[in-house]
């Protein structure tokens, strides 16, 4: 059985830190915006409410893998890994989407003559590096059904 960086180890817990800190940076490059205009534009709120939800999950499955690593009992149970394998991978396209909605957005504003659009494609930036982060993951852990599936 192969466990390179499946849930668990010490290396998907460096995973879930950096979608952590990726998208909570994400998260506050978009809030802490003296911009106006901010609520017009549905790409930067969409953007906003994806990184609301991607941050807590990844909070909460780098407690759990911290608590694996810590007792080192993992939970090896293929309903567990595939809840896991299906939120990674639906959060990572969400979170593909708003930071490629947000990118355009900003790039229109530019075009437009807005001058203060780096905060928004910063946030973006680091919205793309969580959504890879966390399509590695959906990776590395859906290597990992096909044996749980056989006990």
């Amino acid at each position: 059985m192969v466990r390179t960086a499946s849930f668990g180890t010490s290396s998907s817990f460096v995973l879930r830190l950096g979608q952590t800190l990726f998208s909570s940076a994400s998260l506050l490059f978009m809030c802490f915006n003296d911009d106006e205009d901010f609520y017009a534009y549905t790409a930067f709120c969409y953007l906003v409410t994806v990184m609301g939800l991607v941050t807590p999950w990844s909070v909460a499955l780098a407690l759990m893998e911290a608590y694996s690593i810590i007792l080192q009992k993992l939970p090896m149970q293929a309903t567990v890994i595939s809840v896991i394998v299906a939120g990674d991978f639906v959060l990572s396209f969400l979170s593909l989407g708003g930071a490629c909605s947000t990118v355009s957005v900003a790039v229109l504003l530019i075009g437009a003559g807005e001058k203060q659009c780096d905060r928004y494609k910063l946030s973006a930036t680091m919205a793309f590096l969580s959504s890879f982060l966390s399509f590695a993951s959906t990776l590395f852990n859906f290597r990992l059904l096909p044996s749980l599936m056989s006990h």
